[in-house]
């Protein structure tokens, strides 16, 4: 996975001619400064890239169309050092097709009472040059984040940086392939959605594979190739007696490693980021992926089951903006429930597939029978996941429109073992508690399929919602049903009358 500080966001300073050549000057040496202190602060994980100062409407449509063609660039800041007559930006912006974030600032923290005089008050105009601007992209229903405080300040650098991840989420999805292993599991809802219409409105590019494609590159795989991977296993995990040398089901692991091998490698040459599969489609494998997609997913492709090739993006998506970041993004689902009403708890798992990134110790690797897909045991790693604030989200199709429904969660240490649990699991309390948690989630139509998150925050999962035009619910500590239920009938009166 490319790392996002490759990643380029421009900064681009608003003036104009009226304030002459020295007033100019100080502009654009303003300006240089705060670029080159937002680049180089450890809070920011992208490049923060000095752009000259545009003065007119030529110098604007300009810049915007560079940075359009530049691969790496995944943004702008734009800043109003002074007034910058919003009309000449419209051509710009009307084709600008990067994010776009506005950072009301000033180059001065404070004002300088005993000094200030009118040359000190047409170079910093930014009170309201920024609202000229902040005026005129309304008008145009530009999608955009607005960042206020002083431009040294941490708290500002953090949420430029929330807003960087969320923009290097979608120019991930931008051409991003997701390879589909056979078809959605058959009869269920919420996996299925339009393909056609994600390509257009979000980027990525959904294509269906036959199994038998994938099953050639497995029997490709060379003995020496998978004994080395073996090898890998055995000092990455704790394997299980029947698994090591002489194990009664040492052929399981060979069988898994070379699925990995090959599933690896159809991903990789095919330039895929992300994949499903279902375990109702397996003609020609031996066993069902498990092990291989919790370590395909740990090294960065998104994935979710049975077909769900709208989750396995956002998993894709999320791994990307939590790039760096302590702690791991994984598949997840809400699998049974603890309704005790002194400790009220999910228990989140998948019955193979959850990444080894949010363990919280060496994983077990194992094998037990599955009870569904009528093949061989498979291989799987079995843990349980670090205690500690997270969050789960789900991408869903409600027809006209994606919706991205986010529960911030409490995840906890299990009261008690599992011992007969044979996959990797997590306990949460979901906010602001069980029932309404739950009620306000079924409410809003969130799936059974999620993405797990230690690592991001609601701000920057509504900040990649604004960027991609996704509708998002969120849940938390505040969300009350009477009032999630009228947000979620404003939106639908939206993105019918207004959403076209």
């Amino acid at each position: 996975m490319k790392k996002i500080a490759q990643n380029e966001v421009w900064f681009i300073t608003g003036s104009q001619h009226l304030y002459g050549e020295e007033t100019l000057a100080m502009v654009s040496e303003h300006s240089e400064i705060i670029a080159k202190v937002l680049n180089q602060s450890d809070a920011i994980s992208v490049k923060i890239i000095f752009k000259p100062i545009v003065k007119t409407t030529e110098e604007i449509f300009q810049i915007c169309q560079e940075a359009n063609q530049v691969k790496d660039c995944i943004g702008i800041i734009t800043w109003m050092h002074t007034f910058s007559p919003a009309k000449m930006w419209i051509n710009g912006l009307k084709i600008l097709n990067k994010p776009l974030l506005h950072l009301h600032t000033q180059f001065n923290r404070d004002i300088p009472w005993n000094s200030i005089d009118m040359d000190f008050m047409n170079l910093n105009q930014s009170a309201h040059g920024d609202r000229e601007f902040g005026f005129l992209t309304s008008r145009m229903r530009i999608n955009r984040k607005v960042v206020v405080g002083f431009w040294q300040e941490k708290e500002v650098h953090q949420e430029i940086d929330g807003w960087c991840r969320a923009a290097s989420g979608w120019h991930d999805w931008q051409g991003m392939k997701i390879a589909r292993f056979g078809d959605n599991m058959r009869n269920v809802a919420v996996t299925e959605g339009d393909k056609v219409e994600a390509e257009m409105r979000l980027g990525f590019a959904v294509n269906t594979f036959p199994v038998g494609d994938l099953v050639q590159k497995i029997n490709a795989v060379a003995d020496s190739e998978i004994n080395n991977l073996i090898k890998e296993y055995e000092s990455s995990y704790t394997l299980v007696e029947n698994l090591k040398t002489g194990g009664a089901n040492r052929d399981s692991l060979f069988e898994a490693a070379r699925i990995e091998i090959g599933l690896d490698r159809f991903l990789t040459e095919g330039g895929f980021k992300a994949f499903s599969n279902t375990f109702e489609d397996l003609h020609g494998m031996r066993q069902l992926p498990g092990i291989a997609v919790q370590r395909l997913m740990n090294k960065g492709f998104g994935y979710a089951g049975e077909g769900d090739w709208k989750t396995a993006a956002l998993v894709r998506a999320m791994k990307v903006m939590g790039t760096g970041l302590e702690g791991g993004n994984a598949f997840m689902e809400d699998y049974t429930y603890h309704f005790d009403p002194e400790n009220t708890l999910v228990l989140g798992s998948h019955m193979l597939e959850v990444d080894e990134c949010l363990a919280s110790g060496k994983p077990s690797c194992e094998v037990h029978p599955l009870g569904i897909g009528g093949k061989e045991d498979p291989v799987r790693l079995v843990f349980n996941v670090k205690a500690g604030k997270g969050l789960n989200a789900s991408l869903v199709d409600m027809g006209n429109r994606f919706r991205m429904i986010v529960n911030e969660v409490e995840a906890v240490d299990a009261p008690h073992d599992l011992p007969k649990l044979p996959v990797a699991r997590v306990m949460w309390k979901p906010l602001p508690d069980m029932k309404t948690g739950c009620g306000a989630w079924i409410l809003a139509g969130g799936s059974h399929h999620t993405c797990f998150s230690q690592n991001l925050s609601t701000t920057i999962l509504n900040d990649f919602a604004n960027i991609a035009g996704i509708e998002s619910v969120n849940i938390d500590g505040q969300t009350t049903i009477r009032n999630l239920q009228n947000e979620l009938k404003w939106s639908e009166v939206y993105y019918k009358v207004f959403d076209k």
